[in-house]
């Protein structure tokens, strides 16, 4: 088998094929002289709600803040108070939990679809209790939860719905895509994501006009006017030069998803091997391929024979909520069980410039793994 170094992310890459319009766009905001809360931001939050389906987005400095804005708005709101129970599944990043336990919210940790690794809605009906009053779905790996299932679920139980769709830009279900289902949601564009900056940046979407004004006032030192601040804001903005970036990249997120589900639906139809379990697909519009996340019960050994044939992996992620220093007070949901894959998850790469002789190579590397290389 022939040698060849795969890394899991080439962002120098990618963004080499957006590189004159982003040289472009970086030297019109340098040229402008106007770096925040500008033209470029405008265009591109007019343009992210529309992509998106609603009628309000706010950009925020970082994902974490487009969560915890939201959950801090609502608390002024008096929708939220202390101590109210989030219903969160355990296998997300650490920063859903953040965002709620800075709010002295109380997350509560419910079981997830092992097929989908998504909420197990199920699990989320069974963990409802007195003292819930949100369910924040993660659309892990790119794949959206069970949205019409959990907003039904909502309403019945009058219950807010915060989508985290850092994984999930441009999935749709129904007609309708990812931000676009709950009261509000929450976007990340770190530059690993498939709507990826230059450095870090967020955004909030909603179709709540009040509720995403005082998002912005609230990032904004808690100010809609300058120098009157009628809350006890934060300094959270999405800069001209990464809403600059993101404008050139929105334009062919589309493009790029496709490549995406092209390259996924090969890994899916060649890769055959009985060690190596493959993803689960709701549906192909569902499914933006953030991650391409396989199990395998020996996975150790998996990573290091991948390793050896120069294919760099990842683990997303390697330790449960309640595994992580600042969380081990959280318990799973009696309701819920622990999530048995979490010691056998492998991410591979998978990303738009991903070269038909690397999948190759990856695709024959999984399949000559066998038993004995254990």
């Amino acid at each position: 088998m022939t040698m060849m170094n795969i890394p899991f992310l080439d962002l120098k890459a990618i963004n080499h094929e957006y590189a004159e319009e982003l040289k472009a766009a970086c030297a019109r905001v340098i040229d402008s002289g106007w770096y925040l809360m500008g033209d470029e931001l405008r265009q591109f939050e007019a343009d992210f709600a529309g992509y998106c389906g609603v009628s309000h987005a706010v950009g925020v400095a970082n994902g974490l803040d487009a969560l915890s804005l939201v959950l801090r708005a609502w608390k002024e709101q008096g929708k939220l108070h202390d101590g109210d129970e989030v219903l969160v599944q355990n296998n997300t990043f650490i920063a859903t939990i953040a965002a709620i336990s800075e709010n002295a919210l109380t997350p509560v940790l419910v079981d997830i679809d092992p097929a989908t690794y998504n909420l197990d809605i199920d699990a989320v009906e069974a963990a409802i209790t007195d003292k819930t009053r949100l369910i924040l779905p993660v659309h892990l790996y790119g794949q959206l939860a069970p949205m019409p299932a959990i907003m039904a679920l909502a309403r019945q139980h009058e219950l807010l719905v915060l989508e985290d769709c850092a994984q999930a830009h441009g999935a749709s279900l129904q007609g309708r895509k990812a931000g676009s289902w709950g009261d509000a949601a929450a976007f990340s564009f770190y530059p690993g994501k498939n709507l990826g900056a230059l450095g870090d940046a967020g955004a909030v979407v909603s179709n709540d006009g009040e509720l995403t004004t005082l998002v912005r006032a609230l990032g904004n030192y808690g100010s809609r006017i300058k120098y009157q601040h009628d809350h006890a804001g934060v300094n959270s903005r999405l800069d001209e030069i990464q809403a600059a970036v993101l404008r050139v990249k929105l334009a062919r997120l589309d493009a790029d998803t496709e490549r995406r589900r092209i390259i996924a639906e090969r890994f899916l139809a060649e890769i055959r091997n009985p060690l190596i379990r493959l993803p689960h697909v709701t549906q192909r519009e569902a499914h933006v391929w953030h991650l391409f996340v396989v199990a395998c019960p020996c996975r150790e050994v998996l990573k290091d024979y991948l390793t050896q044939h120069g294919i760099q992996t990842n683990i997303h992620y390697p330790l449960a909520i309640p595994e992580q220093k600042p969380y081990r007070h959280l318990t799973i949901s009696a309701h819920a069980r622990e999530a048995a894959l979490n010691d056998q998850i492998l991410s591979l790469p998978l990303y738009p410039t991903l070269s038909e002789a690397e999948q190759n190579h990856l695709i024959a590397t999984l399949n000559s793994f066998n038993a004995s290389t254990t």
